[in-house]
């Protein structure tokens, strides 16, 4: 334990270089001469700004913020540069049944600082009650400022090479790419050492050069905010790896910096770079909930700052949280200055770092009201009329743990969400378990989820696999989880995969199995890039990343979650089969359409978006589509179909999409198409090293192998009739 002199106290009364300042903006703001420390506290008495020496460990004086306007505590200090540390504390009524718990031996973080420094120690200390009693009751008396981390006074300024501004990729064009920072670049082999792990080391060349030969348009960052590691986790030498566990909204975390110190730069330099490779980068946000847990949570900065205001408490048990996210406690995103925070955060993160979206976190809890899920929530209605946040992506994760937190397909107009019926159904079907009706709605954006009010195709986001559950290899290879590395007798995590190992549980020598895992793993990676909608790929699942069977690998900062990159190279043919996925995506309008496909016949155009094929290559029949055992269809997508509001034919290449679930091969008649007798091949799951464009006459039959997946693009020009057998 570090010893520490008591402070000198500096009152309003005394110190005359102390201003007033102003209660605006929040955070420490630093104008070149010294620092305005503004803080909300609607039921704090006072607040002090204790200011620290360069390492964060000595306390050196203690400042009493002189003014009080509108909830917002304020003072102005000159001298005060960049880079020093400091913290809050805050006085006021420690009334736990009443909702407060304020007290000033324990030193809070800013809620909108924008740096941190030094790690939280989990002692007795940091804790608002006498935390070895068990009873939040009690009143704790002991200095927490030793244990925790404290806040830093920023520069903000950042000189942006580059493109200056945001890259504005159109939600139509739109590939999402989902990684972790650190585990990314954790054993890659072109990341210097001492920047493995971090911002810089993301931003190498080398690193954004592959992203970019993948074909994909956006990084979505899972959480970079400062986060806390659960004291839990860590008495099992386990952490909290992907960090959904907040404490600072304004602030990367400074344990992904080559340079803890200098972290926000870091980021910013990260994000230019990003940019200039023609990439987005797109933050997973958590505004849910924060690190400090439920009413035996440790104190550290909202509880202690103003915790009725803060948090959702129960309305006639105040001592309680609302535990809506299953982690403890509840943000109140009911209060106005609580929305304004997070507003401001975000708002912060598209102006000064120049990130071009979010993804939020259990999103159902953001427009939650005290009567539940409401699409016309404060902070909804905030949002959809800022016109900051109006210019960037938003993604919604619709579903939190809380009553009828379900709520996907009623975010509201503007918003995307990631849609995890897309994710069941695909997996459901090429393992067996789904019928062809049930997954057409799918492959065209579901638009029985998101086809109202004007929404578009881009806001149902697809995905086959995410950072929480199985990789896509997993998937095919394992039936139940193995999360015993997480040490909780494998009962965290799901149990509904809904995967299927291809006979085997875990690795195998057998060539048939691994055959048909590979092709598995085509057959996802084509359907999730060649839906309509907009599709999001997990970084690793091109060359097959496992994480050994393990489903929730949340804590497991090791060889489990670190991306394999040796597995490049060993399976280069799925890295290009992905490329050639992404090229054909990005080639042809129609795999994005901009409209959600209906299947109507337009007499004045003579066309129809999409029409289903069955094996015979005459049009699906209601009876086609009632039979559970098809699980081999056609989807033709006309370019001859507008491609607009405006009533006129489209010019775009027509393409054919076959699909066959079944567990066995199906001989499948190409289809007529008006204005054209032959299709040429791109696409067959069934050959891994596919590069070759062969053309087949209308009426040809093509023996489609047992679960594959096949796309053929219309040509002009006859070529002569001719039969293909099997390509086993």
């Amino acid at each position: 334990m570090i010893a520490h002199e008591h402070p000198k106290i500096i009152t309003e009364t005394d110190a005359l270089r102390i201003k007033e300042g102003a209660p605006h903006p929040r955070g420490a703001t630093w104008d070149g001469a010294g620092t305005n420390f503004a803080v909300f506290s609607e039921h704090a008495t006072r607040v002090e700004v204790c200011i620290f020496d360069d390492t964060g460990n000595r306390e050196l004086q203690r400042i009493v913020l002189p003014e009080y306007t509108d909830q917002i505590w304020h003072g102005y200090v000159p001298e005060i540069w960049p880079g020093t540390p400091y913290g809050y504390r805050v006085h006021g009524p420690y009334e736990p049944e009443a909702g407060h718990r304020f007290n000033p031996n324990k030193l809070l973080l800013d809620p909108y600082a924008c740096a941190h420094i030094g790690e939280l120690t989990w002692h007795p200390a940091i804790f608002g009650y006498k935390m070895e009693t068990g009873d939040d009751l009690t009143f704790d008396e002991r200095d927490s400022a030793p244990y925790v981390p404290k806040s830093t006074v920023v520069d903000p300024a950042f000189d942006w090479t580059g493109p200056r501004d945001r890259n504005r990729i159109p939600w139509d064009d739109t590939i999402i790419y989902e990684m972790h920072v650190r585990g990314y670049t954790k054993e890659h082999p072109g990341v210097p050492e001492e920047y493995r792990g971090t911002y810089a080391g993301l931003g190498t060349k080398e690193v954004l050069n592959y992203i970019k030969s993948l074909g994909v348009t956006s990084v979505e960052l899972m959480p970079i905010h400062t986060f806390i590691n659960d004291s839990y986790l860590l008495d099992k030498g386990l952490t909290n790896y992907w960090g959904y566990n907040s404490i600072g909204f304004f602030a990367p975390d400074p344990n992904y910096a080559s340079n803890k110190r200098d972290s926000l730069r870091e980021f910013k330099q990260m994000v230019a770079r990003f940019h200039h490779a023609g990439l987005e980068v797109i933050l997973d946000v958590v505004y849910n909930h924060t690190a400090e847990g439920n009413e035996l949570g440790p104190t550290l900065s909202f509880k202690g700052m103003d915790n009725a205001s803060y948090y959702r408490l129960i309305p006639d048990q105040k001592r309680y949280y609302i535990n809506d996210t299953g982690t403890g406690n509840t943000l109140n995103l009911s209060h106005p200055r609580v929305i304004q925070m997070v507003t401001d955060s975000l708002r912060y993160w598209v102006q000064q770092t120049h990130v071009d979206g979010f993804r939020f976190d259990l999103g159902t809890i953001l427009a939650r009201e005290p009567n539940g899920f409401d699409n016309r929530s404060g902070f909804l209605k905030a949002v959809s009329q800022d016109p900051v946040l109006g210019t960037v992506k938003l993604i919604a994760e619709p579903w939190d743990v809380g009553p009828g937190g379900y709520q996907i397909g009623a975010f509201p107009p503007g918003w995307a969400e990631w849609n995890g019926k897309y994710r069941d159904d695909v997996r459901d079907f090429w393992r067996g378990e789904l019928s062809a009706m049930a997954l057409a709605d799918r492959l065209c954006a579901s638009a029985s989820l998101f086809n109202h009010q004007g929404r578009r195709p881009w806001a149902c986001v697809n995905f086959v696999t995410a950072h929480d559950g199985f990789t896509l290899n997993d998937v095919v290879s394992y039936n139940e989880k193995h999360n015993e590395a997480n040490g909780e007798d494998n009962q965290d995590g799901t149990s509904d995969n809904r995967s299927w190992n291809c006979g085997v549980e875990g690795p195998t020598e057998d060539k048939e199995i691994i055959a048909l895992r590979q092709r598995q793993m085509r057959n996802m990676l084509a359907t999730l890039l060649l839906s309509q909608g907009t599709p999001m790929m997990v970084a690793g699942d091109e060359f097959g990343r496992t994480q050994g069977g393990n489903n929730n690998a949340y804590c497991q900062d090791d060889e489990i979650s670190w991306i394999n990159w040796s597995l490049e190279e060993k399976n280069h043919l799925m890295v290009q089969f992905v490329r050639k996925l992404t090229a054909l995506r990005h080639k042809y309008p129609i795999l994005r359409r901009n409209l959600f496909l209906n299947g109507e016949y337009i007499e004045d155009l003579g066309v129809r978006d999409v029409t289903w094929m069955n094996a015979n290559g005459s049009q699906m029949s209601p009876d086609d589509w009632q039979d559970p055992t098809v699980r081999c269809f056609g989807m033709l997508l006309d370019g001859r179909a507008q491609t607009s509001g405006i009533r006129q034919r489209g010019k775009e290449a027509t393409i054919l999409i076959v699909i066959n679930g079944y567990h066995d091969a199906v001989i499948y008649t190409l289809p007529e198409a008006v204005g054209a007798c032959a299709w040429s091949l791109l696409i067959d799951t069934n050959i891994p090293d596919f590069t070759t464009s062969p053309s087949f006459a209308v009426g040809s039959t093509y023996m489609v192998t047992a679960r594959s997946l096949l796309v053929f693009v219309l040509e002009a020009e006859p070529v002569t009739p001719n039969h293909v057998e099997p390509n086993e």
